[in-house]
């Protein structure tokens, strides 16, 4: 599939994002970890507080990303901001106003492929990403699509019982574009973002009875 915009572009539009936001990545990185902690460490109102903060992420990446530097590339980030909007309306829907997300983590293989999810989207995507000579700033940090739909999938493994597959359709189309983006500009560390959504469907849906 032929892109509308160049790889020196779409690194161009990283560039200006991470100058332009800094320091939001570093709160962006603190509110996963925050995710995380209250994942392990129960307080009153933790799975609220954690459906709240992953609305926060998919907000931020609708409305500041694609609405606020994509689209000057590619006219399609109007579209893409406006699902991400819509899947931080389902978080808050879902698991803020409803409190249907329980989130804990549970030595277990979803647990353990949570964990490595996690992983992936806060220490080795950005590694790999620098590694493979995406340099900072010009590189896709966490708070971005891409990252930070790996971090989503990773979480929603720690969903107690069986999440809603609505909130899954947004993160696998995603997943779908992220795909495109590694094939077609070489920004492999990318590959990790269809597995990861392969991986979390097969986990919550190989069983009728998964919990």
């Amino acid at each position: 599939m032929e892109l509308p915009f160049t790889l020196e572009q779409f690194m161009q539009v990283f560039r200006d994002y991470n100058l332009r936001v800094f320091p939001a990545q570093i709160i962006l990185m603190v509110l996963a970890g925050i995710i995380i902690a209250l994942s392990f460490f129960k307080i009153s109102h933790s799975d609220r507080m954690i459906s709240g903060m992953l609305s926060v992420l998919w907000l931020w990446m609708g409305i500041v990303y694609h609405w606020g530097y994509f689209s000057g590339i590619n006219k399609a980030a109007y579209l893409f901001g406006g699902l991400f909007v819509f899947q931080g309306a389902l978080f808050l829907f879902t698991g803020l106003f409803h409190n249907a997300l329980i989130f804990k983590y549970k030595n277990d293989l979803k647990g353990w492929v949570g964990v490595a999810l996690l992983f992936y989207a806060l220490v080795i995507y950005p590694v790999l990403g620098h590694a493979l000579g995406h340099r900072y700033p010009a590189s896709p940090t966490f708070g971005l699509p891409c990252p930070t739909t790996i971090f989503t999938f990773g979480i929603l493994l720690w969903v107690d019982r069986r999440p809603p597959f609505y909130l899954l359709i947004i993160p696998l189309l995603w997943a779908l574009v992220g795909s495109s983006a590694a094939l077609n500009l070489g920004i492999r560390e990318d590959f990790g973002l269809p597995l990861a959504g392969l991986a979390t469907v097969w986990l919550r849906w190989r069983h009728r009875s998964d919990g």
